[in-house]
C-alpha cells in the first residue's frame, strides 16, 4: 500500500516513524537510526512528512526535500493535543502524522543554511552579552562585600575598578586584588567577543538587500534587521502583518467568553529575542521622537496619551507589520507613506 503521510519523532540517534496511506490506515511503525534515515527516505515514494520544529528539524527538512518529499514543520504545542495516550516516541510520531494533515494547522517555514548561520551568530552573541553582564555583576557584588560600591553599568566597572584594586588605602588582600584583575580580564575578553560577532552581523547586514531595507525603519537597526530577515525568511508564509505581530507576541492576549471581549496584556508568545530587540528599538525611537516633535507625530501622539512602555510596544507592533509589508511586497520604506482611503 502506498504511503502518503509520514510522521517523524526526531531525536539524537533513534527516530520513530509512523506512516499511513490515503485512507488513514497505518502502513508502518518503525524506528530508525540516524545513519538509516537517508537510505530509507530516498527509496520511499514522494509523500507528505511532518515533524516538530525542534533541534535538527530544519536540517532534516532540507535533506528530505532534496529527496522529493513535501516536509512541514509544526510547533510542538500544536502537536500535543493529538497525542491519544501516554507520551512515548510511537505515540508522538502518530500524533505528528495526524496533526500534519489538519487543514487549519499552522506550520513553521523551513530555514535555509544561511538563515541558520546568521541566527547562530545572534545566539552566540547574546550568550556572550549575558555572560558579560553576569561577570560585571559578580565583580560589583564581590567588591561590595569589602565596602567598595561601584555604580551599575559596565562602563563604571572598566573605569573605577582598576583604580580601586590599585589603591593601597582600601585594605584589600593581595590575593583578592589578583582575583578581581582576573575577572576584569575576562570581562574585557567577553566584550571583545561581543564586538567581533557584532561586526560579522553588520557585515552580513550590509550585504543583504532585505536587511538593509528594514534598517531604514525608525527603531530597527542592523542587529534587529538581520535577525528579522533570518527568522522570518519567506514573508509570504504569513497572510498579513498582524500575523507577524502575533507570531512575535506583540498583540493583546484574549480571555473572552459569552460574546464579551476581555483583552489583557501582550501575549509574549514566539521569539523572545526578536520581541525584545523590537521593543528596545522602539524605546530609542521614542527618545529621539521627543526631540523632533514635527517629524514623528504618530509616536508623539501615542506618548501623549499613554505610558511610554505602552507606546514602545505599540511602535514595536507597528514596525513588525511594516517589516512584513516591506518583505512580502518587496517595497522600500517611505517615512511619509499614508495608506489610501477606501472609497465610499
Amino acid at each position: 500500500m502506498k504511503v502518503t503521510t509520514v510522521g517523524i519523532d526526531l531525536a539524537k540517534n533513534l527516530f520513530q516513524l509512523h506512516g499511513v496511506n490515503e485512507c488513514g490506515k497505518v502502513v508502518f511503525k518503525k524506528q530508525l537510526r540516524r545513519d538509516q534515515m537517508a537510505e530509507f527516505f530516498v527509496n520511499l515514494p514522494a509523500c507528505l512528512i511532518g515533524m516538530e520544529a525542534c533541534s535538527s528539524a530544519h536540517h532534516w527538512a532540507r535533506k528530505l526535500q532534496e529527496f522529493g518529499h513535501t516536509v512541514k514543520l509544526m510547533a510542538p504545542q500544536f502537536v500535543k493535543p493529538y497525542v491519544k495516550t501516554n507520551k512515548n516516541d510511537a505515540a508522538d510520531a502518530e500524533a505528528i502524522c495526524e496533526a500534519v494533515t489538519r487543514p487549519n494547522m499552522r506550520f513553521v517555514p523551513v530555514k535555509n543554511v544561511e538563515q541558520q548561520a546568521v541566527l547562530a551568530l545572534h545566539c552566540v552573541r547574546q550568550g556572550f552579552v549575558k555572560a558579560r553582564t553576569a561577570q560585571a555583576n559578580q565583580i560589583r557584588g564581590l567588591l561590595g562585600e569589602f565596602g567598595l560600591i561601584v555604580p551599575q553599568g559596565i562602563g563604571h566597572i572598566a573605569g573605577r575598578v582598576p583604580e580601586l584594586i590599585e589603591e593601597a588605602s582600601n585594605d584589600l588582600p593581595g590575593s583578592f586584588r589578583l582575583l578581581v584583575q582576573r575577572m576584569l580580564d575576562h570581562l574585557k575578553e567577553l566584550g571583545r567577543q561581543v564586538d567581533e560577532l557584532e561586526m560579522q552581523i553588520v557585515k552580513w547586514h550590509r550585504q543583504s538587500d532585505a536587511s538593509s531595507k528594514l534598517a531604514k525603519v525608525p527603531g530597527i537597526g542592523p542587529i534587529t534587521a538581520s535577525a528579522l530577515v533570518a527568522s522570518i525568511g519567506y514573508a509570504k508564509s504569513f497572510d498579513n502583518g498582524r500575523q507577524v505581530a502575533a507570531w512575535l507576541g506583540l498583540v493583546p492576549k484574549q480571555h473572552s467568553s459569552g460574546g464579551k471581549q476581555n483583552l489583557l496584556g501582550i501575549s509574549k508568545r514566539g521569539d523572545t529575542y526578536l520581541r525584545t530587540m523590537l521593543i528596545h528599538g522602539a524605546r530609542a525611537a521614542i527618545y529621539w521622537a521627543e526631540k523632533k516633535p514635527d517629524t514623528c507625530s504618530w509616536i508623539n501622539r501615542i506618548v501623549s496619551r499613554r505610558n511610554k512602555n505602552v507606546a514602545a510596544v505599540a511602535l514595536a507592533n507597528k514596525n513588525a507589520r511594516i517589516v512584513w509589508a516591506l518583505l512580502a511586497h518587496d517595497r522600500e520604506f517611505r517615512p511619509d507613506y499614508t495608506p489610501a482611503k477606501a472609497s465610499a
